[in-house]
């Protein structure tokens, strides 16, 4: 087992805890040996919106080292105050090696310490880094891992109705004829389905409505 592989791992690195994240706009996929009051006072707060290592995750897309500042130099109170919880639970630097999956979506392998500093001796290998993080995601994403976050998404009976009839191959000719709607209300109805489900594509919103069964 992968959970039982990864603390003796992690220890052997100098690392006192890991966290894995699969990242999707509605939900995410956790496996961590975080203390569960972290885990679960994390998801209920939300703090994956305002989390700086994954802000940083988003817009470098590469392996990179972190520490969380001194309280009186973050920014907001939200971020002293996640920071000032997080070190709490033995969590204050790390090093966290993103990759992007499927779809656009993010999935990121933090190695964590209770150290105030983080000190590597030798540069950070991104290619060892991104193959080790992609290897750990193919194998996740074969076996339940669990789902600590996801979000409630309300689809209008028709959006949903016209995303059925996507999902089932349907052009939007064909939905306006079947539905006795125009063209374009159709596309209408498509296009906000596709925003509430934060998608980037057609395909990609039935995937996701299918998916939380909303359709």
């Amino acid at each position: 087992m992968l959970k039982d592989a990864l603390p003796p791992l992690v220890q052997e690195l100098g690392f006192d805890s890991y966290a894995y994240l699969y990242m999707e706009p509605a939900r995410v996929n956790a496996v961590s040996n975080y203390a569960p009051e972290w885990q679960d006072r994390y998801f209920a707060a939300k703090y994956r919106h305002i989390d700086p290592v994954i802000q940083t995750a988003n817009s470098i897309m590469r392996a990179f080292t972190w520490a969380a500042p001194s309280l009186r130099d973050c920014k907001t109170k939200e971020i002293r105050r996640f920071y000032s919880e997080a070190a709490a639970f033995g969590i204050q630097s790390g090093i966290s090696i993103p990759v992007r999956t499927a779809c656009g979506h993010m999935s990121m392998l933090t190695l964590a310490t209770n150290k105030p500093s983080l000190s590597l001796d030798t540069d950070i290998d991104q290619i060892a880094a991104v193959t080790a993080v992609t290897y750990l995601h193919a194998k996740l994403e074969t076996r339940n891992t669990q789902l600590t976050d996801q979000v409630s998404f309300k689809l209008t009976a028709r959006q949903a109705v016209c995303l059925k009839w996507s999902a089932e191959g349907k052009s939007m000719k064909d939905i306006a004829a079947i539905e006795n709607m125009s063209f374009a209300t159709v596309n209408f109805h498509l296009n906000n389905a596709r925003k509430i489900l934060h998608a980037s594509s057609l395909a990609q919103a039935t995937a996701l409505a299918t998916r939380l069964g909303l359709i």
